[in-house]
């Protein structure tokens, strides 16, 4: 996929019409593409794998319709953003959302992630909580029991068994990006609920995984998740994320989830020490923000301005 080719394949509009502004910053050493609607308070978006800054294209609209200043950013590797050759431990790609909050002018952000979203902004919030305001974390479990549940209970290493198979050199690249990108069309869908995804989403996540190096540069946190379970470095990380979150937090998780299950993800609150609320949606999947994206959007957004979130 050439150059212009692959800036058209992320640089995309909104379904509703509304204008997004699409620029580049410069963060921790790196270049990140963002998709930016609204004025106000920032909330900042991490997306998940197999995805890219659409995912969260329904949000984009209602929290910049709530007065937010709502912005999704490519994470690194994906989308528009930089391919680096190295950089993709848990540590510093939090460094990376911490560094665009940075770069956009502002003191602190709300931070939203889903999946490796969720990994990292549990981490951005526990490296540098002066820069999170809140924190709402979709379909991951804090790290330490996501670590916990991988290690020790059998279902949940099963239902990760996608992340295992990542280890492999090459092979998983070649997967993710034959006929197309149809393996991220099946893990989307198989992922989902009974709310499958429409057909023109489904295309837009495989052509963002064909640009080329993405599907390297998408798996490779993934690798050292596995790799690092028993090196000093990913124990010293897992010792880390020890430090409880002190913001306000939302865990937001679908009750047919068959990647992080609920019984991963329900605990989590003893990471952390502030008002914390747990919200399962009854009936959906990994994707809970785009499978039902108007009850999403409406829980994110009440939460957001709730001055007692704790209630």
């Amino acid at each position: 996929m050439t150059e212009p080719a692959a800036a058209a394949a992320v640089r995309i509009g909104l379904p509703s019409g509304e204008k997004v502004t699409h620029r580049d910053v410069a963060a921790n050493g790196a270049r990140f593409h963002i998709a930016e609607l609204g004025d106000g308070p920032l909330v900042l978006l991490l997306h998940g794998f197999p995805q890219f800054w659409w995912t969260w294209r329904h949000q984009l609209v209602a929290l910049a319709e709530a007065g937010y200043r709502a912005v999704a950013m490519d994470l690194r590797g994906v989308g528009g953003s930089d391919r680096t050759p190295r950089g993709y431990d848990p540590a510093n790609l939090a460094l990376d959302v911490t560094g665009v909050i940075r770069s956009l002018g502002e003191p602190d952000a709300a931070l939203v992630g889903h999946d490796l979203g969720g990994y990292l902004a549990w981490t951005a919030a526990a490296m540098r909580p002066k820069l999170v305001r809140r924190l709402a974390v979709v379909s991951m479990p804090h790290p330490r029991r996501w670590r916990a549940a991988m290690l020790r209970d059998a279902r949940q290493t099963a239902a990760g068994s996608y992340i295992w198979g990542f280890q492999r050199p090459w092979i998983p690249e070649r997967q993710l990006t034959a006929d197309g990108g149809a393996l991220v069309g099946r893990l989307i869908r198989e992922w989902s609920g009974p709310r499958l995804p429409e057909d023109e989403a489904v295309e837009n996540y495989q052509r963002a995984m064909c640009i080329p190096s993405t599907a390297h540069c998408s798996i490779e946190p993934y690798r050292w998740l596995v790799r690092s379970l028993v090196r000093p470095d990913g124990i010293q990380f897992n010792r880390r994320m020890k430090r409880p979150v002190r913001v306000p937090t939302l865990h937001l998780h679908g009750s047919l989830d068959p990647v992080a299950r609920t019984r991963s993800a329900a605990g989590s609150g003893e990471y952390v020490e502030a008002p914390y609320r747990w919200r399962l949606f009854d009936g959906l999947g990994h994707f809970p923000h785009e499978e039902d994206p108007a009850a999403f959007s409406a829980e994110l957004v009440n939460w957001l301005r709730d001055p007692e979130p704790d209630r």
